[in-house]
C-alpha cells in the first residue's frame, strides 16, 4: 500500500496513529462534488445515484464523474482556492504531532487537490493518501487508483481498510476521524473513533467505542484522554450497548 513514501513522517516508537479522512471531515464542503457542480458534463448526476443505490462501486463511479469534467487547469485551481477547511484542524494536528503521534489523511476523493488546500494552510508535509488526479488534456482530467485494492468489498478507490491494516505494522492502535459512509468498514477495524454526521449513527448501531464530535476544536479537546488510554472518561457508549470502564479501550 506504498507505505515507504511516508517513512519519513513517522514517529520512532509511537503507539498511535491518526487517520483521518478528508471531505466533509476537515474539509467544508465535498470537493469532487463541487468540482462536478461547478464543471461536470451532463450525466455526472445519473452515476451518483447508481452508486448510491450500490449498482457501482466508488471507484467507479469517481473515476466515470471525473472523465465528464470540463476545465482548464486555471479554472480549478480558482475554484479550488476558495474552498474552505475547518479553522482547527492545523492545530489538532500540531496537538498530535506534539504528542509523538503522526496524522495521515486518508480519503476517497482528489490527491492532487487535497495536498494544495493543505499547502494553503502550512501542511504540506501532511501524508496525503488519495486517489490521482490528473489532467489529461487542456480540459480533461482522469484518476488513477494506486491504494485500490481488488478485496475492497465497497470498491473504492482508496481503500482505507487495506491502508489500516498496512500502518499497524508501524503502530499499535489507530485512531480514525470520519463522517460519512467511506468511513464506515474502516471504523469497524480501527481503535477508536471521532465521529461526526452519519457516522455518529453508524458507529452507535454497529456498537463502535467512539466520541461524536461537530468539529476538530472538540477532537483536539479529546485527543490528550485518547492517546494516554483514558478513553472510558470520555467515551461515547453505543446505542443500545452497555461498555464497562475496562472495554472502553478497545474498538
Amino acid at each position: 500500500m506504498l507505505l515507504s513514501q511516508y517513512a519519513a513522517d513517522e514517529q520512532p516508537g509511537s503507539e498511535w496513529i491518526v487517520l483521518c479522512d478528508f471531505d466533509g471531515t476537515i474539509s467544508k464542503q465535498d470537493v469532487t462534488d463541487t468540482l462536478l457542480e461547478h464543471f461536470g458534463r451532463p450525466g455526472w448526476q445519473e452515476l451518483e445515484t447508481a452508486w448510491e443505490q450500490g449498482e457501482i462501486g466508488s471507484r467507479e463511479c469517481m473515476a466515470k464523474q471525473i472523465a465528464l469534467l470540463d476545465a482548464s487547469k486555471e479554472e480549478l485551481d480558482a475554484l479550488v482556492a476558495g474552498i474552505e477547511i475547518d479553522p482547527a484542524f492545523p492545530e489538532f494536528v500540531a496537538q498530535a504531532r506534539r504528542l509523538g503521534t503522526p496524522v495521515h489523511i486518508v480519503s476517497d476523493g482528489l490527491a492532487g487537490v487535497i495536498t494544495a488546500i493543505m499547502d494553503r494552510h502550512g501542511l504540506a508535509d501532511l501524508p496525503v493518501v488519495a486517489n490521482r488526479f490528473e489532467q489529461a488534456g487542456p480540459r480533461s482530467w482522469r484518476l488513477t487508483f494506486p491504494y485500490a485494492d481488488a478485496a475492497c468489498r465497497k470498491a473504492s478507490g482508496t481503500c482505507k481498510c487495506s491502508y489500516g491494516s498496512g500502518v499497524r505494522g508501524l503502530h499499535e492502535k489507530i485512531l480514525y476521524v470520519g463522517d460519512g459512509a467511506s468511513d464506515f468498514c474502516v471504523s469497524g477495524t480501527v481503535d477508536f473513533v471521532l465521529a461526526k454526521h452519519r457516522l455518529i449513527d453508524y458507529c452507535r448501531e454497529h456498537g463502535l467505542v467512539h466520541i461524536p464530535i461537530a468539529g476538530f476544536d472538540e477532537a483536539r479537546n479529546a485527543l490528550d484522554f485518547i492517546l494516554k488510554g483514558q478513553l472510558h472518561a470520555i467515551a461515547q457508549p453505543p446505542r443500545g450497548f452497555t461498555i464497562a470502564p475496562a472495554a472502553a479501550s478497545t474498538a
